[in-house]
Formats: C-alpha cells, sequence, structure tokens
C-alpha cells in the first residue's frame, strides 16, 4: 500500500491521487519470443519458442499469475502471427488472461482478423485480451506492403494502422454488414450476415499500445483499454514514469469524458528482477540502470529503466514508480531465451517476494 509520505517523488512533487493507486494488481508476464542458434540460448528455433512459450503460460497460471501475453514481430526470428499461439494457450489452461503486446495494424486484414480473434477467444473461454497498435520499428523497410497493405492517398502508415483498428473494432461488434446469397449453399439466418465465429464480449478486451500522450486520448474515445510499455514519446523531459503516469491520467480523463459504460483497464510493462539466488545475481545482479533518451521512428523517445535488486530494495524502487501505481496491471517482461523454469522463477520471485509488500496481492 501507498502512504502519504510515498505519494511524493523526489522530482516530480505530490503523486496526484488517484482511485487506481492502491489498488490490487493483475500482474503477468510479457514475451518477446525470440529465438537464436547460439549455444547460450535455451530458444534455438521458432518450435522451441512457440512449445515454450505455452509451457510458460501454464506455469504461470501455476503460480498465480493474472496473464500471457506475447509480442508480435514480422521478418524477425521472434513470435509472428499470434492466433494458433493464443488458441494453444487457451487450449492448455483454464484460468489466465492470454494476449498480445501488440499486434501492429498496419499488417492486418480486420476481416480475417475478426474471425482468427474469435475463434481463439471462444477457444479458451473468452480470456483474450488483443493489445494492438500502430506497431514498432521493422526489420525491413515498409514490411506491410509485402503483405498486400498500404496507405491510402493523403494517409501514413500510422494512419492505416489506425483505420484498421477502428474497422477491426466495429465488426467486433457482430453486427451483420453482408448481403446473403438468395441462393446459399446452406440456409442462412434472416437479415444481413455477421462474421463468424463471434465471441460476445471481445470487443471490450481490446487494448491500444499508445506511445503518446495524444495516442492514449484517442484510444480512450474508442473505447479501448490502453497498454503502455517500456518506450515512451519524450514530451515533457521528466523521468519515464512520471511522464507515463501523467499519460495514464489523460487517458482516464478521456474515457471519463467519452461516457463508456464500463470502467477501462491499464498496463504498463516493466523488467523487474528480485535477486535472490546465485543466479539471478549472475545474470540481472550488476544492472544499474537509469532511464535511456533516443530517436525511433524520428521520434525522441524515453526508454525506462529496469529493475534488479534484493526484494527490500527492490519494493522501495517500485513504491517510487508513479506509472506502475496508476496502473492496474502489470506486464512483466521476461527474458524468455533463459528458458520456461528460470522465467517462471522470476514470475514467482515477484508474485512471492515483492507484490505482497506492495499491496498487489
Amino acid at each position: 500500500m501507498i502512504s502519504e509520505s510515498d505519494r511524493f517523488h523526489h522530482v516530480g512533487g505530490p503523486i496526484a491521487h488517484s482511485p487506481y493507486l492502491e489498488d490490487m494488481k493483475k500482474i503477468g508476464f510479457l514475451s518477446f519470443g525470440h529465438w537464436s542458434p547460439s549455444p547460450q540460448s535455451a530458444t534455438r528455433s521458432a518450435q522451441d519458442v512457440l512449445l515454450q512459450s505455452i509451457d510458460l503460460a501454464v506455469a504461470a497460471e501455476e503460480l498465480g499469475a493474472d496473464g500471457a501475453y506475447y509480442r508480435v514481430h514480422h521478418f524477425a526470428q521472434q513470435l509472428a502471427s499470434p492466433f494458433p499461439l493464443l488458441a494453444a494457450v487457451g487450449a492448455r489452461t483454464s484460468r489466465i488472461e492470454i494476449g498480445t503486446g501488440v499486434i501492429d495494424m498496419r499488417y492486418e486484414n480486420p476481416f480475417y482478423m475478426v474471425e482468427d480473434a474469435g475463434s481463439a477467444d471462444l477457444i479458451s473461454g473468452g480470456r483474450l485480451q488483443l493489445g494492438i497498435s500502430r506497431g514498432s520499428p521493422e526489420q525491413v523497410i515498409d514490411g506491410w506492403r509485402h503483405f498486400g497493405y498500404g496507405p491510402a492517398q493523403g494517409e501514413t502508415d500510422a494512419d492505416m494502422g489506425r483505420r484498421h483498428a477502428e474497422v477491426f473494432l466495429h465488426l467486433l461488434k457482430g453486427q451483420g454488414f453482408a448481403k446473403p446469397n438468395p441462393r446459399p449453399m446452406f440456409p442462412n439466418p434472416p437479415g444481413l450476415l455477421r462474421l463468424e465465429p463471434h465471441s460476445a464480449g471481445l470487443r471490450d478486451r481490446i487494448w491500444w499500445g499508445s506511445a503518446s500522450d495524444a495516442t492514449a486520448v484517442w484510444a480512450a474515445k474508442q473505447g479501448m483499454n490502453l497498454q503502455s510499455s517500456t518506450l515512451k514519446a519524450d514530451e515533457s523531459g521528466e523521468p519515464f514514469h512520471v511522464q507515463q503516469a501523467r499519460q495514464i491520467r489523460a487517458y482516464r480523463e478521456a474515457w471519463a469524458a467519452a461516457g463508456h459504460d464500463r470502467a477501462p483497464r491499464v498496463s504498463v510493462s516493466r523488467s523487474i528482477f528480485a535477486l535472490t539466488t546465485d543466479q539471478d545475481r549472475a545474470y540481472f545482479g550488476r544492472d544499474d540502470s537509469q532511464d535511456q533518451v533516443g530517436i525511433i521512428d524520428n521520434m525522441r523517445a524515453v526508454f525506462g529503466r529496469s529493475y534488479a535488486a534484493e526484494p527490500e530494495r527492490l519494493i522501495e524502487q517500485l513504491r517510487a514508480d508513479e506509472a506502475i501505481a496508476e496502473a492496474d496491471t502489470l506486464l512483466l517482461t521476461v527474458p524468455n531465451q533463459l528458458g520456461v523454469d528460470y522465467n517462471a522463477h522470476v514470475i514467482e520471485n515477484i508474485l512471492r517476494h515483492i507484490a505482497p509488500a506492495l499491496g498487489w496481492r
């Protein structure tokens, strides 16, 4: 729990009061899904990554974690097409949320995506939490063109991604739009036809990965939940967590102004390692991380620090992170190439040694 004295940070003064500051948090993992033929990697092939991604979700559920999330990248030795993996995780688990962070909508056919997402969601029993966005820097130049997509006249590729997202959100409502064939192979229900299978409720479980305050506000107006990662547009020069907390508050204000009839959800991602064994110290014990500022996709960005310390020190460091305090969901980025057992240990360390002390459990 956060005391009144903890509401003051050494650079920012008082943290604005939020009803979310003292809530329990959902805690999940986010895997980038790397593989490499290196002998030091526990994931040396795409098959290794896919199967270990399923196994880690099963292990995380057994440990009491709340979510299994996966990055999506194209033209890279990383996880790509997400829906077969999400469906497989859904079939092997029973409680844990299953999501992405994020699907690049520049590459997506929203019609086909609605069918894939509906199928995976039904297999999981309604546990999908799909993070979508404009996407991150690519391995290739204009990779979406190879998938058959391109911006309309006057559009940027980011505009195209948002347009695909808007079509996807509309189709998820399940409203009929296609005129039926008067002589179909199989009998049709009355009226216009929708895409099938339809999964009721999935529309409320779509998240937008936002790197700026403006896109967070746009996501709120669209009725999407918010995913904010370890990278953000540097819009004030303040520490990353301060800017991210402000972004979350702007999002919640825009959500309230839009008049949506449900409460939104907000997740933040962090690399957090509680050092409890010699192996932890060997991997992460020299990590004295700080925020970094750089240029990415022609945008000045601030990259949030990692956290690695003995549990008592780590608790105090995390207590000062304003954005974690604002969010209701925390996604732990895991070093997937270190294997299932070690990553399960990383997750368990947070659930056992850190979360209870901060009131997250």
